[in-house]
């Protein structure tokens, strides 16, 4: 039977699906059942720095000094009170989460800014999260502000956020970059233990009967797996750090080409929400079949074993791919005799 347990973050997992952040780890109960049914680890819902700022009674001051240079509203601010479980609660419920199962638990910190929420991640620490996940989710709308700048606000961030701490840290990025090998790379160098591709871009829709602009949230599709393990793919064996798939991962067939492309773990969420924590154990099952009948003896056998570095023809990866993609797509020629329809 095939040795499905991995490295990520320097930590041992018995299997490589590791359940990402969403509202299903609020619960301990849950938390349980993610273990039992065979996760690798999980990843606790982010807490947000605006959660934090809102606690110390800084929120207001911060946001009004920004209204003269951000377009938005104060109004479209959304009230974090409610959210979750608060700064104090949130670390309260690492400690309970690391006491209820002996897998490992992985804090989520959401910010974009350099302040003194940052401090949580050490507070993090403390409560016994084995390590952080930081989640950088910023849409830069501002005119003036260059790709070059944004690189160098994730670098910041994360140096920032790395210092003093001692549990490993990886970094959650979006796609949206000029170049994602070269931040990649920037981030590997300022410390980064993990890079886990991708966010999900969240886009307001627009409310055609009130005229409002609304939230909307929708599950990822396993089509979306295809940009993540391009990157992971291209990334492998030029960045020390790990690289984990987030996004996309509904089935066996999306972890085993996370693992090909150079994965250490693949993580999930959508698929849970729409099938039960229990669908973890469906995805190992195939999982492990698979891996027997084709006669692979552990995960770390295929990892990178389809990424860039490993594949006969690099340039699939690259522009001639692009090529390639549009001439394999052939119009259908009618048959003898047939009239066009």
């Amino acid at each position: 039977m095939a040795d499905l347990s991995t490295q990520y973050l320097g930590l041992k997992l018995k299997t490589p699906l590791v359940v990402s952040a969403s509202p299903l780890s609020e619960r301990i109960d849950n938390i349980r059942q993610m273990e039992d049914s065979g996760a690798g680890a999980v990843v606790l819902e982010s807490l947000f720095e605006e959660q934090i700022a809102l606690e110390s009674q800084q929120l207001d001051l911060a946001l009004s000094s920004g209204t003269e240079s951000f377009a938005e509203s104060l109004s479209y601010f959304p009230d974090m009170s409610g959210y979750n479980l608060g700064p104090d609660g949130y670390l309260e419920h690492i400690r309970r989460a690391k006491a209820a199962v002996e897998i490992p638990i992985i804090a989520s910190l959401n910010g974009v800014s350099i302040g003194g929420w940052i401090e949580y991640a050490k507070k993090m620490e403390q409560a016994g999260a084995d390590a952080l996940e930081l989640n950088i989710y910023f849409v830069p709308t501002d005119l003036d502000m260059t790709g070059a700048q944004v690189d160098q606000m994730y670098v910041d961030l994360l140096t920032q956020v790395k210092s003093g701490l001692s549990i490993p840290l990886a970094v959650k990025l979006g796609p949206f970059f000029s170049s994602v090998a070269n931040l990649a790379k920037r981030l590997d160098a300022a410390g980064a233990n993990g890079l886990v591709l991708f966010n999900r871009f969240y886009q307001a829709d627009f409310d055609l009967e009130t005229l409002e602009v609304t939230p909307n949230l929708t599950l990822s599709n396993p089509y979306e797996i295809l940009l993540r393990i391009h990157w992971v793919a291209c990334l492998y064996g030029h960045i020390k750090a790990d690289l984990a798939v987030t996004g996309g991962v509904h089935s066996a067939k999306e972890v085993l080409k996370s693992m090909m492309a150079g994965a250490r773990v693949a993580m999930m969420a959508s698929a849970l929400l729409k099938n039960g924590i229990g669908h973890l154990k469906t995805v190992l099952a195939e999982l492990q079949t698979w891996m027997d009948e084709h006669e692979y003896e552990s995960v770390k056998q295929m990892q990178g074993s389809m990424s860039q570095r490993a594949v006969d023809d690099p340039s699939a990866f690259q522009r001639a791919n692009y090529m390639r993609v549009l001439s394999s797509y052939a119009l259908r020629s009618p048959a003898p005799g047939a009239k066009p329809a």
